[in-house]
């Protein structure tokens, strides 16, 4: 394709998104529900079609030489089938958040006056390597009575077509505004930079993916974007936590999934803890597969161990490979994650309440666990049925984003023929 028919395309996909997210106003919460259960069905009806469409991809990648986990997170596995049939259906029975009225006051004059929660309006969501975000980026988006442009990374194209088609199909056997959900159907990068220059039909854009691509969509945009560059998170095992605790949180928190942004990269390892604790801690971790880097008083634990560079701890590996800090006590545990962590999520083990109170009240990340895998810093797992992105900026958004997080407010002021004096 041209530069020009990119242009050409991006244009009318815009402004039918903006046409759709008009006709969203007017559609029931029921019909919206009814279009997420019919998705959830079409992927169970279509699974091995999905799944054939997600080998091309899959084979692409392995010519290309993708890393074993990339291509995990390109894998349609039955499970993460699954998990999106579970997810769209967990959507569809949140309770909707448009149309909440809140913050409401009657003036003296009479007036009344509210806010009421009301859609962005149309989204754009930038995204790499895991097909399954077409799914749920449409499902929280639709729910919230938002449109949607889906772009894609190139190593998934086939299966995130095939989604997109699926979402459409969906769409309109309920009623529903086809152009709701909309892939771009290319792969040239100029579809980006188009995308990013249309402020006039986009509210807001949403990258995920790798920090790369995340500094180039906030370098280009001219339209708001909310965003998170690295997933650099914490697990500090104090020398007051429970030992059968802490190795399975700091196995899970690793070995789990190690190519998600909600890994552990970082372990802090309290020098209090006795150092048959701390070996039997970095023992289970190399048991299960992991290259660990470390300080001087963590190489002395065993032999294997790297030792780490600076590099180290400002490093998301998306591997089993890992950094491992000891430390004196939790203030300098705390030091070391405010210089060094990404605001993704951290956690503490302790068994100590007043400790654990301190540390979730002087970490600024946008979760902090007491006692839990860092690997439940996810929508599903907070009860959202699903998510469109993991924040680490203050403003609009924090942490895992589901359906109320892609909304704003309107105030709304009803008179009897009040005038001001």
């Amino acid at each position: 394709m041209t530069e020009h028919s990119i242009g050409e395309l991006i244009k009318e996909l815009t402004k039918s998104s903006k046409d759709a997210s008009r006709l969203l106003l007017n559609e029931s919460e029921e019909r919206i529900n009814s279009a997420l259960i019919n998705m959830s069905e079409l992927l169970l009806q279509q699974k091995e079609w999905l799944q054939n469409e997600n080998k091309k991809d899959l084979k692409a990648g392995e010519e290309n030489g993708l890393s074993g986990a990339m291509l995990d997170r390109l894998t349609l596995f039955d499970k993460t089938i699954n998990s999106m049939i579970t997810g769209l259906k967990e959507v569809a029975e949140l309770k909707g958040s448009v149309g909440q009225i809140y913050d409401e006051r009657t003036r003296p004059n009479g007036l009344r006056i509210y806010k009421t929660r009301v859609p962005i309006g149309v989204i754009g969501i930038i995204y790499e390597s895991r097909p399954n975000v077409t799914v749920d980026a449409a499902a929280i988006c639709l729910k919230s009575m938002n449109a949607v442009i889906l772009r894609g990374g190139s190593e998934a194209f086939h299966s995130n077509t095939a989604l997109a088609a699926l979402f459409s199909k969906a769409l309109e056997n309920q009623g529903l505004p086809a152009k709701s959900v909309q892939l771009i159907p290319t792969i040239d990068r100029a579809a980006i930079e188009h995308l990013l220059r249309s402020e006039d039909d986009v509210d807001l854009i949403i990258p995920r993916g790798g920090e790369g691509l995340i500094r180039m969509v906030v370098k280009n945009s001219h339209i708001p974007v909310i965003k998170h560059y690295k997933g650099i998170c914490h697990v500090y095992i104090s020398a007051n936590a429970e030992m059968e605790k802490a190795l399975r949180i700091a196995v899970n928190s690793k070995v789990q999934r190690p190519g998600v942004c909600n890994a552990m990269e970082t372990l802090i390892l309290d020098s209090n803890l006795s150092q048959e604790n701390r070996k039997q801690i970095i023992t289970a971790l190399l048991e299960n597969g992991v290259t660990i880097m470390g300080d001087a008083d963590t190489q002395a634990l065993n032999s294997s161990i790297k030792p780490a560079s600076e590099q180290d701890w400002e490093e998301e590996y998306l591997d089993l490979r890992l950094a491992v800090k000891t430390v004196n006590g939790m203030d300098e545990a705390i030091r070391h994650i405010s210089r060094y962590s990404s605001h993704h999520t951290e956690s503490i083990v302790t068994e100590s309440a007043e400790e654990a109170t301190e540390f979730l009240k002087l970490v600024d990340s946008s979760s902090v666990m007491h006692n839990a895998s860092t690997r439940f810093a996810d929508g599903g797992e907070y009860g959202m049925g699903c998510e469109i992105g993991i924040s680490t900026d203050k403003l609009h958004s924090r942490g895992p984003m589901g359906v109320e997080d892609l909304t704003t407010y309107k105030w709304i002021v009803k008179g009897e023929g009040q005038i001001r004096e």
